[in-house]
């Protein structure tokens, strides 16, 4: 089964879109601390920090695509954000509790959810535009949130 969700997860990113890629990614953040908080409950202390670990080095790997020069303050704002998202992992890994693991896979399953939404718009953007590749990624702070409009002007190249 295991194997199964792989190729299909392999696939995925295979065909998707940057924006997709994103989503994507923190959908992994959201699947790795849920994995946690199951190992926590079962006393498997191994695969908690593994899959801990694991959420840090994604929030890593998307900060490390950040475009700071395109980006500007935008960027500096959600470099902060993944900043900050790493510090409450460390912290709900040195004291864990069922709540704070829930909590933190509900606020990236929150952010993913609008990475989305995002996707979605630009897709119809890109389908009404005659030139796809003149499409600029232009998608409302209110129809989004602002983090995800942020990532969006930042990880804009």
């Amino acid at each position: 089964m295991r194997d199964a969700a792989r190729m299909y997860r392999e696939s995925a990113v295979r065909g998707a879109s940057p924006l997709g890629l994103v989503v994507i990614l923190y959908e992994e953040i959201v699947r790795s601390i849920r994995k946690a908080k199951r190992a926590f409950e079962s006393g498997d202390i191994e695969t908690r920090g593994r899959s801990l670990t694991h959420a840090v080095e994604v929030i890593g790997y998307l900060q490390s695509i950040l475009n700071f020069d395109k980006g500007g303050q935008v960027a500096r704002d959600l470099s902060q954000f993944y900043n900050l998202m790493r510090v409450k992992l460390l912290e709900v890994h040195i004291q864990p509790t069922p709540d704070g693991l829930e909590m933190l896979a509900r606020e990236f399953a929150k952010v993913a959810a609008a990475w989305q939404q995002a996707e979605r718009l630009v897709a119809q953007q890109r389908a009404s535009a005659q030139t796809p590749a003149a499409v600029r990624i232009d998608i409302p702070a209110a129809s989004v949130g602002p983090a995800v409009e942020a990532s969006l002007i930042a990880l804009e190249r």
